[in-house]
This record gives structure tokens, C-alpha cells and sequence, in this order.
């Protein structure tokens, strides 16, 4: 009986000990995601690349217009930030944020981000982003915000 008590602890805590590493390789793949196609692919480097690489084709940005709900979705953001880049006049150092994983929540294949966007010291945005696990990896699936005045 002793031996079957004892067996079930080590059991207990190798699961333990196992999904807490689980936990942490998926926040750094999830951080790895939001900081690539994020920060970096939509904000400081403009890498729409790396921006599909890391949003889902169906991401999109939500928010209210009324009683209804915008929607802004990826592709139209690539491409208005590929037509940015063209233009002469456009001069990259101003899209540049400072940017911040306030918390990160993660269950099973679910993610939830809370982001601080800032500019020259001055809170910009609040992001919330939704992320998924899928076979190829985690994905950026939606995006609401708030925009500070």
C-alpha cells in the first residue's frame, strides 16, 4: 500500500513537474509570436512576411462603430502597410512603438495577451489579442484595442 502511495506522488508531481515545463515552452512560443509578427512585423520593422507568418488568414481587428462591429482584416492591413512603405514620403521611424506584454494567459490551445503600445513616452494603445495553437504552430486570431486620447 505504502509503495502504491508513493507511486502515485511521483506520478503526481512528474505530471506537475512536466506540464509546467509545457507551460513555459508555449509562453515563449506564444511571446515569440506577438514580438515577431507583432511588435515587429505590424509596428517597428513593417515585416508584413513575418506578419503572415504569424496571424491567421482570418485574423482580424474588431471594434465598435456604433451598435455594430468593425472589422479590419489582415490582408487589408498588409496592404496598407505595403503601400506605406512605397511611398517617398513615408518615413518608418515615425511607426515606431515602444512595446510591452503587460500579461499572458495561457490554456491548453487558448492564448490572451494584454499589450501597452507607447510613443515618445506616451501611452498610445491598449491591445487585447487572441492567439490559437494549431498544427503549424500558434497564430494570432483577433485583435481588440483601445485607443488612449
Amino acid at each position: 500500500m505504502k509503495k502504491i502511495l508513493i507511486i502515485g506522488i511521483v506520478v503526481l508531481l512528474m505530471t506537475g513537474i512536466f506540464s509546467t515545463f509545457l507551460l513555459a515552452d508555449s509562453k515563449a512560443e506564444v511571446k515569440n509570436v506577438i514580438e515577431k509578427s507583432y511588435f515587429n512585423g505590424a509596428f517597428n520593422k513593417l515585416d508584413t512576411k513575418s506578419m503572415r507568418d504569424g496571424f491567421h488568414p482570418d485574423f482580424a481587428i474588431f471594434s465598435p462603430k456604433g451598435i455594430e462591429i468593425s472589422k479590419y482584416p489582415i490582408d487589408v492591413w498588409i496592404k496598407g502597410i505595403e503601400k506605406r512603405k512605397t511611398n517617398p514620403d513615408f518615413d518608418k521611424s515615425k511607426s515606431k512603438m515602444d512595446c510591452k506584454i503587460i500579461s499572458l494567459d495561457i490554456t491548453g490551445v487558448c492564448a490572451s495577451a494584454k499589450i501597452q503600445m507607447s510613443k515618445n513616452g506616451k501611452l498610445v494603445y491598449t491591445d487585447y489579442l487572441s492567439l490559437l495553437k494549431f498544427k503549424n504552430g500558434w497564430k494570432i486570431v483577433a485583435k481588440v484595442y483601445n485607443r488612449h486620447k
